[in-house]
């Protein structure tokens, strides 16, 4: 009890207003700080920017992406600008400072991550070589000169995992899994894994006369200047479709035969991971790789070394070293290694059209930013006033 009653308390003075100023500051502190929460550990939104996955998505779909279902990922660059990615969208400047970097860590999620699962994640090929102040794509440098030499000659810069370019793939195998290609078929431990209906591939298409409506491949949904290009035989065109279009090309009575175009098994491609020359493989044939899971333990020796060197060096941030004829990790003789994180082979199912694991190989549990789960909006740049909108493509699940 105060014995001075006759003086009023200052509680019950009234609290000074706030100006319309300070009202609009914070209410725009809060709206940033609750939209950065819900983006970082609940959904973002994602653009498909080109035409990898397609036709299961295209390009202008406008997707939600949870976070929430394999669990969010903690922040690994944490001082960065709201709503930017790795990039200033005007001054194109860093938008984010890597003087404080935190290790991979997620919270709990609702389930893992699953066969065919159309999944977001960091550019696993992030790397890039400080040489002559200039940044020069890593692995071409790797293709051409090899690994150790480059380690060995330049120094590796790169941006944090979490700022590296957001790509969109489906998730062909899981951790554990043994992959395998043939004649463009993938097979999952042992089993053929049929392309989805949506998915692409190249055709070899021979028309029996030079005279063709090019309206007839529109009507089945062709795009004329994309997907059907002309060859050096006449009359014989590549076309890029799914096996549903394709079967109503064969129906046309113009058409003299249709068949998939794959690469010929044996015929190396300098630029399929890992780029082995005593691996003859290329974007239809290859295999088997067994895809690393936490826990397993791989022999290291000339054939698995060219597989799983980048894992251990960059990924899981080991020293590797080749000494004699074995290897030193992290200054210890190793004629094995285990790994600490699981791994995942992520493809486009536009098969023919796509930068994926049979390029860069695997991509670590430390980059998966979340599933893809329905199109909010999908626009069409190339269609007239009236039909920009794919108002069937709205609000559609990704599957």
């Amino acid at each position: 009890m105060s014995w001075k009653f006759w003086q009023k308390s200052k509680d019950d003075q009234p609290k000074k207003k706030k100006t319309k100023s300070r009202e609009w500051v914070d209410a725009i502190i809060f709206a940033v700080v609750a939209a950065t929460i819900i983006r970082v550990f609940f959904i973002e939104a994602y653009t498909i920017p080109t035409a990898s996955m397609e036709r299961s998505l295209l390009v202008g779909d406008f997707l939600f992406v949870s976070k929430v279902n394999y669990g969010a990922r903690i922040p690994m660059t944490p001082v960065a600008f709201p709503f930017a990615h790795h990039t200033m969208p005007i001054t194109g400047t860093k938008a984010y400072w890597d003087g404080v970097q935190w290790k991979f860590r997620r919270l709990p999620g609702l389930s893992d991550i699953k066969r065919n699962d159309v999944v977001v994640f960091n550019y696993p090929q992030g790397d890039t070589v400080a040489l002559e102040q200039q940044d020069v794509d890593y692995y071409q440098m790797v293709r051409a000169e090899g690994w150790a030499a480059i380690n060995s000659r330049y120094t590796i810069v790169s941006r944090p995992v979490d700022k590296r370019e957001n790509y969109i793939k489906r998730c062909i195998g899981i951790a554990g899994d043994t992959i395998t290609m043939s004649n463009g078929i993938v097979s999952i431990n042992g089993k053929p894994e049929k392309l989805k209906n949506t998915g692409e591939i190249s055709y070899e298409v021979v028309f029996k006369t030079p005279d063709v409506n090019p309206a007839v491949f529109e009507d089945l949904g062709f795009n004329i200047s994309d997907d059907i290009r002309s060859t050096m035989m006449p009359n014989v065109y590549t076309f890029n479709g799914t096996e549903t279009m394709m079967s109503e090309v064969k129906k046309l009575d113009f058409i003299q035969s249709v068949k998939e175009y794959t690469a010929t098994p044996g015929e190396r491609e300098g630029d399929i991971f890992p780029y082995d020359p005593n691996r003859n493989w290329n974007v239809d044939n290859l295999g088997p790789i067994i895809i690393p899971k936490k826990g397993w333990t791989v022999k290291l020796d000339s054939v698995t070394m060219p597989l799983y060197e980048r894992s251990i060096r960059i990924y899981e941030g080991n020293k590797l070293e080749k000494s004699g004829n074995g290897w030193l990790i992290n200054g210890k003789a190793a004629d094995s290694y285990t790994f600490k994180m699981d791994y995942y082979w992520m493809m486009g199912d536009n098969r023919h059209r796509s930068a994926d694991s049979r390029y860069w190989g695997f991509v670590p549990e430390d980059h998966i930013v979340g599933k893809a789960l329905f199109i909010w909006m999908s626009y069409d740049t190339n269609g007239s006033f009236f039909s920009k909108i794919r108002w069937n493509r709205l609000l559609r699940g990704i599957h």
